[in-house]
């Protein structure tokens, strides 16, 4: 733009008789002269009249390259964000309407600094002659770049501050930190992080990393690509001890360098590969900052300018640092939560069953799926409990919540049925046992914190019992989804069983039910979340899953991935536990039985009769000791039950002794004296076998022994 101090400084100038110069001309340059801001007159043809200091020196474009001349012949390389025919018709349209236009921020460089980003305010507004004739326009720029500079960096730190703490993920925060970055700041931007930092751990000191495990956390540049980096995004970085980034990160102190291409050899000697890649983009100048959380560092941010731009001054430095401390909040917020997750996680991993398993009994294929991986550890959890008399046990629950609390209790939870499950109690009776114990939590976390609402600590269970010697199943539940049972004809049925309430309420019975299950039909468990989410409810939920479960035949591990598929279309808004049960009924050659009468000469046919049968299955090292074991637990029940003794023996996975009776005193094992003549029968008992115990039924009870096979008749029974 043109300047003047004086009518000759204005260039040729219009004659005397011109219109132009019917106002008071002394006055007019006096103005044109000593105002600070850049001001011009075009005239009807939008062509430069007047000019004054202020505009040449804004513009850096010579008086005699303005005048007579055209916006767009001298401003070509002004405004990249508005073109100059834009600004021509902004122009033009006050000259047509006499609508001014006040205050239009323009963005762009100048002829001195082309590639330096300026903010200008122009006002555009039309002249008149003394007898009201349209002369042009005149128009008024100001140089506001400094303000316009100081808002965005406001800018840019308040986006800083809202986008990086809008993730948890230590890696996505790191790259919308550079991000945001570029171009706004510089051309290139590379976020280094410690390694124990992605993992979530507490960063160690600089001073004992010798030298620092780094790992490339996010990058940004200019160039498509990112061609100047020579590490990518996830890669290990490693710093020479020596070099600038390892001494920021060790003094904790930030850096200021610009320096020609040339001089990148010798700041880089380190490293000669990120040496020659700078070159070849011709580096400008470089910022390092150490990212510091409570003192902590956790790794560096390197911020470069390329030759085209102006290089970094002290203000852009402190822009970094500012832009780095507010990312280093958010950035060690999601270190802490990936401990927290993880720790979590590992916590669910521990608790989780490592594998589940049937036996003989039950063909089992179970999937634990996690709703989203920023929830942490969910409370759903399956469980398989092997039994006496080759019971098996089934169990599914929910615990609500996500997180360690969840995880903990699911934990207490999951111990307990199993610990509830060894006491052979029905299934009503261990879920009352279980809701009795998730009061006593509620009655903790409440004491601990009274404002924590008891829903908030709820949980459903459903537990059931598959005997293979009746082919029936008993099943209980508490506010938990019902289960589904595939009949070997693929049809599927939900069986009519009370809801129950949910564990924790401690208002309600729980009632269990019984029914027969066909040989080889598979038993589906499940949580809330298979077949509740956004876009269904329950009943499209469990429509959806009896059409994915009537596969007749279907191998488990397939069945359960067809489920999933199905029935979570959308994917899972809650936690995902799935349990596929194949049954197996003991056959006749299996099982043995006989009833006793209470008379003592019966404990020798009870000898005898499991002679016979373990000589006929094969098993003759075990008639030993299971005589002695019969021949105990018969005498027992003699001595203290009433009425009719069944025994029976079952071969399965292990050779198991049931003696029933209709008494419901408990037998008690204890260490006779060498005096005493009796008390040492369940003591030889639990000797002689792998485990014995009592279970209780509703005519009495069963005391029963199991001892294992020998190798190759386990091997038999496994085929």
């Amino acid at each position: 733009m043109d300047s003047s101090d004086s009518a000759g400084a204005a260039g040729r100038g219009p004659e005397p008789s011109d219109e132009w110069w019917q106002a008071n001309p002394p006055m007019l340059e006096r103005i044109l002269a000593l105002s600070p801001a850049g001001m011009a007159v075009l005239d009807r043809d939008l062509r430069f009249v007047w000019v004054n200091a202020a505009l040449e020196r804004l513009g850096g474009v010579p008086r005699d390259q303005r005048l007579g001349k055209r916006l767009r012949d001298v401003l070509p390389h002004l405004d990249f964000r508005l073109d100059i025919e834009g600004i021509e018709s902004l122009t033009r349209d006050v000259l047509d309407t006499g609508r001014p236009l006040v205050d239009h921020l323009l963005r762009g460089g100048t002829k001195a600094h082309p590639h330096r980003p300026h903010a200008y305010s122009l006002s555009v507004f039309r002249l008149h002659s003394a007898t009201n004739r349209v002369l042009g326009v005149s128009f008024i720029i100001l140089d506001v770049t400094d303000r316009w500079r100081a808002r965005e960096r406001l800018a840019l730190l308040n986006e800083v501050g809202a986008q990086t703490g809008s993730t948890l993920d230590v890696m996505d925060t790191a790259q919308t930190l550079a991000d945001i970055s570029v171009p706004r700041l510089a051309d290139f931007v590379a976020v280094d992080l410690l390694e124990s930092v992605i993992r979530g751990e507490a960063p160690r000191p600089c001073a004992h990393l010798h030298p620092p495990q780094m790992r490339r956390a996010g990058q940004q540049s200019i160039h498509e690509g990112v061609p100047e980096s020579v590490a990518a995004t996830g890669q290990a970085v490693v710093f020479h001890p020596h070099s600038p980034e390892t001494q920021c990160m060790l003094d904790g102190r930030s850096r200021l360098e610009a320096m020609p291409g040339a001089s990148t050899s010798s700041w880089f000697a380190t490293d000669p590969a990120r040496a020659a890649k700078i070159q070849e983009f011709g580096f400008c100048s470089l910022i390092l900052v150490p990212i510091l959380a409570l003192g902590d560092v956790l790794g560096v941010v390197r911020f470069i300018r390329w030759q085209l731009r102006d290089p970094f001054e002290q203000d852009d430095l402190l822009l970094a640092e500012e832009v780095v401390a507010r990312a280093a909040v958010s950035i060690d917020n999601a270190r802490r939560y990936t401990r927290q997750h993880s720790t979590a996680l590992a916590l669910q991993r521990s608790l989780l069953p490592r594998s589940l398993t049937g036996g003989s009994t039950l063909d089992v294929a179970w999937r634990y799926l996690p709703a989203h991986a920023s929830d942490g550890a969910g409370g759903d959890w399956c469980d398989v409990i092997p039994l006496s008399g080759a019971r098996v046990a089934m169990v599914v629950g929910d615990v609500v919540g996500h997180g360690i609390d969840a995880a903990a209790t699911m934990g207490r939870l999951r111990t307990t049925v199993r610990t509830l499950a060894d006491m052979d109690l029905p299934p009503d009776e261990l879920l009352a046992h279980l809701d009795d114990l998730v009061l006593r939590l509620i009655d903790e976390e409440q004491t601990a914190d009274p404002s924590l609402a008891p829903a908030a600590l709820g949980a459903t269970c459903l537990y059931a019992v598959y005997d293979p010697a009746t082919r029936k199943c008993a099943m209980c539940r508490a506010g938990h989804p019902p289960a589904a049972v595939i009949a070997p004809d693929g049809s599927v049925t939900f069986p009519d069983l009370p809801a129950g309430p949910p564990l924790g309420l401690g208002a309600l019975p729980f009632e269990s039910a019984e029914f027969d299950i066909a040989d080889g039909s598979v038993l589906a468990l499940y949580t809330d979340g298979l077949i509740e989410t956004r876009d269904q409810d329950m009943e499209l939920g469990l429509a959806r899953l009896r059409t994915a479960l009537a596969s007749p035949g279907a191998r488990l591990d397939e069945l359960c991935g067809t489920v999933l598929n199905e029935v979570l279309t959308g994917g899972p808004d809650d936690d995902v536990a799935l349990l596929l049960a194949r049954t197996h009924a003991l056959c006749a050659d299996q099982m043995a039985s006989w009833e006793l009468t209470s008379d003592p000469s019966v404990v020798a046919d009870a000898r005898t009769l499991t002679a016979d049968r373990l000589t006929a299955w094969g098993l003759d090292g075990l008639v030993f000791p299971f005589e002695l074991i019969v021949s105990e637990l018969v005498t027992n029940a003699i001595r203290y039950g009433n009425g009719h003794i069944r025994l029976r023996l079952i071969r399965q996975d292990a050779l198991i002794c049931e003696v029933s009776d209709v008494s419901s005193s408990s037998p008690r094992m204890r260490h006779a004296r060498t005096t005493d003549e009796g008390g040492r029968g369940l003591f030889l008992v639990a000797q002689l076998a792998r485990r014995w115990g009592t279970r209780y039924t509703t005519d009495g009870k069963i005391v029963w022994a199991e001892e294992h096979l020998p190798a190759s008749d386990a091997q038999y029974q496994a085929a």
